[in-house]
């Protein structure tokens, strides 16, 4: 990360590095078999709801996720030492229901924990206000927190990933989990703002006692301007957002960008040359591999007698109406909407269900099907005609995980080529 981030203020400042903000296997193993051919490094990140030391939303602390990626990466033959793993929103994000005191024991843990296991790019967030807590919380409050943590991690440190830990800090981000609404416009980071995130932090680090550790800050979050909602793109507007462009020159820093997901190539490009440097991307790389899935399953449909059918889709739906708690405070009320929302929205909360018993049964039926029965090329061509050009040029095989993986690495490309 010091490496890209130096390049990318000392010499190029097209030069960047985009972030894979997911945990599904297919996903990794499609962004890993792409940059396997750059020879670029990679950055997967998990947020502390995802995975912690309790073992998050996916089952899994941060030793887990650690061998579970390393296990795709020797699968792929992807080498471990271009290999990055960061940790989102560490701090008090999943505790905030509780009182600050035991809040931010558990976020020193949760920090400890992350570290111990390998992760070497920390986002360093403190920015949630606990249960006793006043709202907001003041930029020294949220600095203090942040230096305390810091302070685990460097304590915490094995002595082989010691000199390259590096740190994100700020808190200026869209909504995690995404809009539960409708949004018409996005406000972009006031300068003020930022000055102040970096002066607090410095104080409070100098307090904490690990004033050194401001060397290894590579980056700042902040909102540039851009978000989605269930159907809408706010698109980077690089004039507005040239006043703190220009400031983050003067810094060894860039920008983190979050919620970067549906910007065109163009847009994506505007945000590294911008000094947004770091780019997270994760709903549009599962909202990819939603519509691959969806794609093989209308051409099951076409060509898989209905007794042998995976019902993939059904099985989709049911799960997700018979469990709503990942999506029931976005969607709305309406029957119609509801399911329109679930398929749809640009928001991907499925992505929350891919792992759930039923719909793997059902996803492994749908490839097991269309591998035992050749997808006909005409057909392929209404349903995924990127990969029908791909395979009737002999660069893929018209397998379902194959199909798969390069309607994923569609997205991935885009963000490879516009952080070169």
């Amino acid at each position: 990360m010091k490496n890209i981030v130096s390049a990318h203020k000392n010499q190029n400042n097209k030069l960047g590095i985009y972030s894979v903000c997911s945990a599904h296997p297919l996903v990794i193993e499609a962004t890993l078999r792409y940059e396997l051919k750059t020879g670029k490094p990679v950055l997967i990140e998990a947020t502390s709801n995802q995975v912690n030391q309790f073992g998050g939303y996916t089952g899994m602390t941060p030793k887990d996720f650690v061998a579970y990626v390393k296990k795709i990466a020797d699968q792929v033959g992807f080498p471990k030492d271009k290999l990055i793993l960061g940790g989102d929103h560490l701090g008090p994000n999943c505790w905030q229901k509780e009182p600050a005191a035991t809040a931010m024991k558990k976020s020193l843990d949760l920090i400890k924990a992350y570290v111990e296991a390998g992760f070497t790019k920390i986002h360093l967030d403190a920015s949630m206000s606990c249960a006793d807590d006043e709202v907001p919380l003041s930029s020294m409050t949220i600095a203090k927190r942040s230096a305390e943590m810091c302070k685990v991690a460097e304590d915490s440190a094995p002595e082989e990933t010691k000199d390259k830990l590096t740190y994100v800090i700020g808190t200026e981000v869209p909504v995690p989990g995404g809009e539960s609404c409708e949004i018409e416009t996005v406000h972009v980071s006031k300068l003020d703002d930022i000055q102040n995130t970096i002066d607090t932090h410095i104080t409070a680090f100098d307090v904490v006692g690990i004033k050194e550790a401001l060397n290894k800050v590579v980056g700042i979050v902040v909102q540039p301007g851009v978000e989605f909602d269930h159907s809408k793109v706010i698109r980077f507007e690089k004039e507005k957002a040239a006043e703190i462009a220009n400031y983050i020159e003067s810094t060894p820093w860039v920008y983190e960008a979050h919620s970067t997901d549906y910007q065109t190539y163009e847009h994506l490009n505007d945000l590294v040359e911008n000094h947004f440097a770091i780019l997270k991307v994760g709903p549009a790389l599962t909202f990819a591999l939603r519509e691959a899935l969806f794609s093989l399953a209308e051409m099951e449909s076409e060509i898989v007698p209905a007794e042998k059918a995976s019902q993939f889709k059904k099985v989709v739906d049911d799960v997700l109406l018979a469990e709503p708690k990942y999506w029931a405070s976005y969607y709305g009320d309406k029957y119609a909407t509801i399911i329109n929302n679930l398929h749809y929205s640009f928001s991907d909360r499925i992505r929350y269900y891919w792992s759930e018993p039923r719909i793997k049964t059902a996803t492994e039926q749908l490839f097991a099907n269309l591998e035992s029965k050749q997808i006909p090329l005409s057909m392929l061509s209404q349903y995924m005609p990127k990969q029908y050009h791909k395979v009737s040029e002999g660069l893929i095989p018209p397998t379902p995980k194959a199909l798969v993986l390069d309607k994923i690495q569609e997205v991935v490309e885009m963000y490879s080529n516009a952080c070169e």
